[in-house]
């Protein structure tokens, strides 16, 4: 087999002078990186004549979903773990058993609901991270300050949610 003359190409690498990090520039820089995280205080309430779901708006709904949340895991984890929620106090009493057969049976009632409600609230925060907490998921117009300072893990409007509330009690009827 005969040999091929390889031909090696010499590349040339340069610096140029006027090549530095500082002419770098990112145009895609969102606004709020500009400016650093925007903090409020802790009397912060959000007002009507401020545009809605501005940063603030967010930081302090995700403020108060947070904060609330944490009382929730908290109160949770004390009546699981520090409650009466133990087996060990078994009555000969048939009276008391049932009495404290529909204690625990109501503690774990209130447990599960506080757990669907950190579910709600993990989903709120989604909501302010995609950009469409503070919106009716049905009709998308705003929901209103004073809902959310009401029910911070609103999903619609007061009509929105009377027509889903509407519907279900026309399922569960049939």
């Amino acid at each position: 087999m005969p040999k091929g003359n390889k031909v090696k190409k010499k590349i040339k690498k340069t610096k140029s002078a006027k090549t530095s990090k500082s002419k770098v520039k990112i145009l895609s820089k969102p606004k709020e990186l500009d400016k650093g995280p925007i903090k409020i205080s802790k009397t912060y309430v959000p007002k009507d004549t401020e545009k809605y779901m501005c940063e603030k708006h967010k930081v302090f709904f995700r403020m108060k979903l947070q904060e609330w949340k944490k009382e929730l895991v908290k109160a949770n984890n004390e009546a699981l773990y520090n409650g009466s929620m133990d087996d060990n106090s078994i009555s000969a009493d048939i009276v008391d058993q049932a009495s404290s057969y529909t204690d625990k049976n109501v503690e774990m009632k209130a447990i599960n609901r506080q757990i669907k409600l950190i579910s709600e609230i993990d989903k709120a925060l989604m909501r302010i991270k995609d950009e469409t907490y503070g919106y009716c998921l049905d009709t998308a117009e705003p929901i209103g300050l004073k809902r959310l300072m009401a029910r911070p893990v609103a999903k619609y409007t007061i009509a929105a949610q009377e027509k889903h509330e509407k519907n279900e009690k026309v399922h569960a009827d049939d």
